[in-house]
Parts: C-alpha cells; sequence; structure tokens
C-alpha cells in the first residue's frame, strides 16, 4: 500500500516537522500578531479536491508556508495578549507528540493500564501541588481526570449534579416534568448555558445571579433570593456554578460564601477556575479558591496559563460516585475482568465521550520538564508583567484601570468613551504588533490585555503599550 512512511523517512520527516516549529518560533516576533487574511483566503489558495496519488511531505511543509501561516492569528506570539494565552511550551509539545506515536486509547483501563494509572498519578501531584483537598485525590472519595476543555467538564458537572440531586431519575427517564434550574453570576462563562441546553434543561433554566459593579464577583445574597424563590416556587435546584477567574474581567466570585448559600439546599457547587485556577500552584495565590474544600467539583486548564499544549483541562469530584452514577454505561464489548473487579478506574464513565487521548503525557512532560518551581516562576512573571500594565495605564491620563487587576489580566479602556477605546484597539490588532480582545463591562467597552505567554518579555509589553498609545493619539490628530 503506497503513502506509508519507512522508519527512516519518518525520522527525516519529523526531524524537518520539529526544525519547522523552531523556525516557526523564532520568525514570529516579525509576523502581524493577528492574521491579516480576508474571509476566503485560505480556501481559495487550496485545491478544490483531494489529491489522487500521494504528494512528498516536504509540500505539505512548503504549503503551511505559503499559504497557512498567512491566515493564521498567532497564539504562540510574544505579543499576543487577547482571550487568555493558550500556551505550547516546548516540554509539551514532545509530550503530545509521544502520545500520537504511541496511539494508544485509554478508554478504560484495561485497553492500556498506563494510560489511565499515568493520569491519575499526574492529576494526584497537580491537586496536591494546586493545594487542592484531599478528597480530590484519588485514594480519596473523588479523583481527577483530563478533560478537554472547561466547557465539558462543565456540562459533566452538571450532569453529575442532577444525578445527585435526582437520586439517579434524571439518568433513567430525563429531566420529565421536573423544573430543573442552574445558578451563575452574569460573568459566568457561557458554556454554562450551553451545558443546561444540552443537559435538556433549557436556557431558561440558568438563573442569572447579580454581581458586584466594582469586583464582578457574584452576590451571594442574590444567589440566596434566587434560590429561595426557585424552591418555593416548588422548582429543583441542581447546580451553583461559581467563576474563579472569569473570562471578562477575570472576576473571582467568593467561593465559601456561595458554597455556604448553596448548602442551605444541599446543592453541587462547581467552581469554573479555568484561568486563574493554575495560579494557585504559588502559595500566595491560593485565597482566590479559598472554600474550595467546599466544592462539590473544580476545574482549570493547564493549556491556558500552564505551558500545556491544547487540549489538557483538569478536573476534579469530590465523590466519584456521583459522576459514574450519572455516566457509567457498560456494553458487553467493554465487558472484561479488570472492570468486573472493582479495582481499577474506566475512564470512560468520567465524561460524555467514550474515547480519549493519552492527555496524561503532556502534563506529565511539563511537571518533570518545568518542576513546580519552574512552573511557579512562570505565573509570577506573567502576574509582574500585568502589574507593570497596570502602572502604565496609571501613569497615563487618557486611559482608566476598569477593574483592579486579576492575576495577569488587566482591563482598560480610553477615558474619551466607548468609541475611542474600540477604535484604539481595533487600529492596535489592524497593524499586527500585538492582538487585544475586548468586553464590555457595566455595558461600556473595555481592552481586555491579558498577560501569559512564556515568551513574553517586558520589552513586548511596553511596545504593545506604546501601540495603543499611538492609536489613541492617531484618534485626537485626526
Amino acid at each position: 500500500m503506497s503513502g506509508h512512511m519507512t522508519p527512516e523517512e519518518f525520522r527525516r520527516h519529523g526531524y524537518a516537522a520539529i526544525d519547522w516549529i523552531a523556525d516557526y518560533w523564532a520568525a514570529l516576533d516579525e509576523l502581524p500578531v493577528r492574521s491579516q487574511s480576508a474571509p476566503g483566503d485560505v480556501r481559495s489558495a487550496l485545491p478544490a479536491h483531494a489529491p489522487e496519488a500521494g504528494e512528498p511531505f516536504e509540500h505539505l511543509l512548503a504549503d503551511l508556508d505559503e499559504i497557512v501561516v498567512p491566515g493564521l492569528t498567532h497564539w504562540q506570539h510574544p505579543r499576543y495578549f487577547a482571550y487568555f494565552p493558550a500556551n505550547s511550551s516546548p516540554a509539551a509539545i514532545l509530550g503530545d507528540l509521544l502520545s500520537s506515536g504511541i496511539g494508544a486509547q485509554g478508554m478504560i483501563w484495561a485497553t492500556s493500564p498506563a494510560v489511565t494509572e499515568l493520569e491519575q498519578v499526574v492529576l494526584d501531584w497537580f491537586a496536591e501541588a494546586l493545594g487542592l483537598p484531599a478528597h480530590f485525590r484519588s485514594d480519596g472519595s473523588g479523583g481527577g481526570v483530563i478533560q478537554d476543555t472547561a466547557s465539558t467538564a462543565t456540562f459533566t458537572a452538571l450532569l453529575a449534579a442532577l444525578h445527585r440531586a435526582s437520586q439517579g431519575d434524571v439518568r433513567e427517564h430525563g429531566v420529565r416534568g421536573e423544573e430543573w434550574t442552574v445558578y451563575g453570576s452574569s460573568q459566568a462563562h457561557s458554556s454554562l448555558v450551553k451545558a443546561a441546553m444540552m443537559a435538556g434543561l433549557g436556557a431558561e433554566a440558568v438563573r442569572v445571579v447579580d454581581v458586584d459593579p466594582r469586583s464582578q464577583a457574584m452576590d451571594p445574597e442574590d444567589l440566596r433570593r434566587r434560590l429561595a424563590e426557585d424552591v418555593a416556587a416548588g422548582r429543583r435546584p441542581a447546580m451553583v456554578h461559581v467563576a474563579a477567574g472569569t473570562t471578562s474581567t477575570g472576576a473571582c466570585d467568593d467561593v465559601a460564601a456561595a458554597a455556604h448559600v448553596a448548602e442551605e439546599w444541599d446543592v453541587w457547587v462547581h467552581v469554573d477556575a479555568a484561568w486563574a485556577g493554575v495560579a494557585a500552584v504559588c502559595p500566595e495565590h491560593r485565597g482566590l479558591l479559598a472554600g474550595i474544600d467546599r466544592a462539590h467539583s473544580f476545574v482549570t486548564n493547564p493549556h491556558k496559563w500552564l505551558l500545556t499544549t491544547f487540549d489538557c483541562s483538569t478536573f476534579w469530584v469530590s465523590d466519584r460516585r456521583a459522576l459514574t452514577g450519572a455516566l457509567s454505561i457498560l456494553p458487553e464489548y467493554l465487558r472484561n475482568a479488570a472492570t468486573e473487579s472493582g479495582d481499577v478506574v474506566d475512564y470512560r464513565d468520567w465524561h460524555p465521550q467514550l474515547g480519549r487521548r493519552f492527555r496524561a503525557l503532556k502534563l506529565w512532560a511539563v511537571l518533570r520538564t518545568y518542576g513546580l518551581e519552574g512552573l511557579r516562576e512562570h505565573v509570577r512573571s506573567g502576574v509582574a508583567l500585568a502589574e507593570h500594565v497596570e502602572s502604565l495605564v496609571r501613569s497615563d491620563p487618557r486611559f482608566e484601570l476598569v477593574t483592579d487587576r486579576v492575576l495577569s489580566l488587566v482591563v482598560l479602556r480610553v477615558r474619551a468613551g466607548d468609541e475611542a477605546t474600540l477604535t484604539a484597539m481595533e487600529r492596535v490588532n489592524a497593524g499586527g504588533v500585538a492582538y487585544f480582545s475586548h468586553t464590555t463591562v457595566e455595558g461600556r467597552a473595555a481592552i481586555r490585555f491579558a498577560v501569559g505567554s512564556w515568551r513574553t518579555t517586558r520589552q513586548d509589553v511596553d511596545r504593545a503599550w506604546e501601540a495603543l498609545q499611538s492609536a489613541v493619539e492617531a484618534q485626537t490628530d485626526a
């Protein structure tokens, strides 16, 4: 059969692929951060049909340079400050490459014991590194699993919450005529609404809890009021979503206060710390997770700020019985002696999908290569750079801080108003020097300056800030 590479061809092309990545990183500083492509540019540059005959691998690498790279927004660029960082460190890439080379399917313990047991150990290591309570460990009542994204983790948490609240009835009969409710602040991630939709509850099941206007954190008293009203009306609260580092402003809800309210009605508490949670590797930042011992589930994403190639979202539960009770299905073709013994974990029962990649390898590679000291240094560097951004904003009277800085995220605006703010941001983005994303806070536009790449230096921050200043000056001159 044609198309298969010999071992020597694979070795040669593999070296070429690694060289290509290294060269790509080396050239990033000179590339525009945001893609300059117009809609359809990439599509029109590609053939309309797949080739009938195989082509040399070198041709693919050439087309990466000519067609794909111009159509990329460069998330690994040192001046990428939009959304949140998506770090793809050398160690993580090599770990992911090894995972692809092994090609194991870890749906059940028996299909590759090392896939499951390494993941358990790595998640226990990471839980300890974050200062999570002992019951989240695999040797406690709960345990951890690597999901693809925090969105999947939130959906999974909701399924477990429904199973627990209904004592298994939802699993067998669906939501039926029950009016289930879910709670999250107005700043909660959009995946909460999507989870309610996918679970069959509908978007109307999500109760939007008020936030403090300045901090943008959930108001626990408004949460209590909404829960009380729903229970009095005969509705059934299923889950409270607590945000520790929102996408918009990095706002951190008071986990302990929200959990205290939820406990009055015995409602599942899910803590979404997708971006900010990894900062807890530094003891000085663990305050943002105060009260996590009272949560039923917790998620944070090493694939954002902690140097681990996408996708790697770490999810823990305090009691795995609710999770596996909601999701466990055992068809005959998956039956095996290890599963029947009850002595092993089958991760197929820990998320919606059956098949799963060997994701733990890349997180293992990061933990071992950087060590906890290296990870703390990385997080602290991002925070220090954001503090520098904060000082730059304070020193220029044309700008103002919209909210207090949270870790490595600064939210700012141009004092002249929304149009001036968005125009300045777009001018910088279009120029390619840096890339920012925007949000609205209390109805007004704001720029998000999110630091966190392992390649970003103080000089990169200064260059991006100077571009913002120049964009404001250009509006004044006009």
